[in-house]
């Protein structure tokens, strides 16, 4: 019999990406149930994926979370990181399997939660030495400060490791690239960068620009969480679980100033805007521009992705993240109107 799968987050980025890898990789290997919040979602998933069992309802629909749990040998949940009701109505469902049986969830978090100290201290882009390491340093990882963004999800996750649920969490840095879900295909922090540095005309840099931040194509993302399945399907697998089953998934590291720059640059030769000087705001203006922005481009991120490598054979193979720049750019210039203005500058 097919493992039996229950997904959440189908139709956004992370989980459709991750949904569509498992569909690609295993057309028929497992027996797959989604999570949809409406029939507009459960079509957008049906037209993709025929075989797939629509759940209808959202991350507050705890009988219906438990009860799909309960009939999953493995929870996918991407829907969000921080909803912790949606994430206890799982964690139940999932320890009414037995003891030899174990139910698996494989948890979406975000390395947020590693910028607590320039959030705490209202420090935004300069640069920081500290490192966090998935292998050596799981410890300091799995203990960080109850305020750190998402860690009080985190917490519930790690916790809920006992013989009837066995817990992972995948944690992505900046994600980057096109995503091949049925839903959202659009990633956040660098169209968001590229959305305002187009509306303003000019780059959008957060203080010094020097804050750090690790990075990871989506496409090798879901190979993670793929790998993740696999291992649960198995029984486990090779993989951690519990007090310690924490991945990040980084392939390499960039300078938000840089970044910036690097939009402003690829905006500009596109004639999307006239010129790619960078100037910085004050938190208040990049917060109005973009919620959080001030912690999304200006707080340092930084990781090591030793288990998903070690234990899972991860090899990241996407292209970097600079190579991406000036498809995002040109994609949100399109999707905000500004290709056909620019084009009708030109003829007019």
């Amino acid at each position: 019999m097919a493992p039996k799968v229950f997904v959440t987050g189908a139709t956004g980025y992370i989980g459709g990406d991750a949904l569509h890898h498992l569909m690609e990789k295993f057309p028929k290997g497992y027996e797959v149930a989604a999570l949809v919040r409406n029939s507009d979602k459960g079509a957008q998933v049906a037209s993709q994926y025929p075989t797939i069992r629509l759940v209808y309802g959202d991350l507050d629909s705890a009988e219906i979370l438990e009860e799909e749990a309960k009939k999953a040998d493995i929870v996918l949940h991407c829907a969000n990181a921080d909803h912790a009701a949606g994430a206890e109505a799982l964690i139940r469902g999932l320890a009414a399997h037995a003891s030899e049986s174990p139910g698996f969830i494989i948890h979406t978090s975000g390395t947020m939660v590693i910028a607590f100290a320039d959030i705490e201290r209202q420090i935004f882009g300069e640069s920081s030495s500290k490192i966090y390491d998935d292998w050596d340093g799981v410890s300091e990882i799995t203990t960080l400060p109850d305020f750190a963004p998402h860690r009080n999800v985190d917490k519930l996750v790690l916790a809920a490791g006992s013989q009837n649920v066995k817990a992972a969490i995948v944690c992505p840095p900046t994600i980057y690239g096109v995503g091949r879900g049925p839903g959202n295909q659009r990633s956040h922090q660098i169209p968001e960068l590229s959305r305002c540095t187009l509306q303003k005309g000019h780059g959008i840099q957060v203080g010094a620009g020097k804050t750090r931040w690790n990075n990871v194509h989506v496409h090798d993302l879901s190979e993670v969480y793929v790998a993740l399945i696999e291992a649960a399907a198995a029984g486990g697998g090779k993989a951690t679980w519990g007090s310690e089953g924490y991945y990040f998934t980084e392939n390499g590291e960039h300078v938000w100033g840089e970044i910036a720059k690097a939009v402003a640059t690829a905006a500009r030769r596109r004639g999307f805007i006239p010129t790619d000087k960078i100037e910085i705001h004050s938190n208040e203006e990049i917060n109005e521009m973009s919620k959080a922005g001030t912690a999304l481009w200006g707080a340092n991120s930084r990781c090591r992705a030793m288990r998903a490598r070690r234990l899972l054979g991860w090899s990241p193979k996407g292209k970097s993240i600079e190579d991406d720049i000036a498809e995002t750019v040109a994609y949100e210039a399109d999707l905000r109107g500004f290709v056909k203005h620019h084009a009708e500058q030109v003829t007019g």
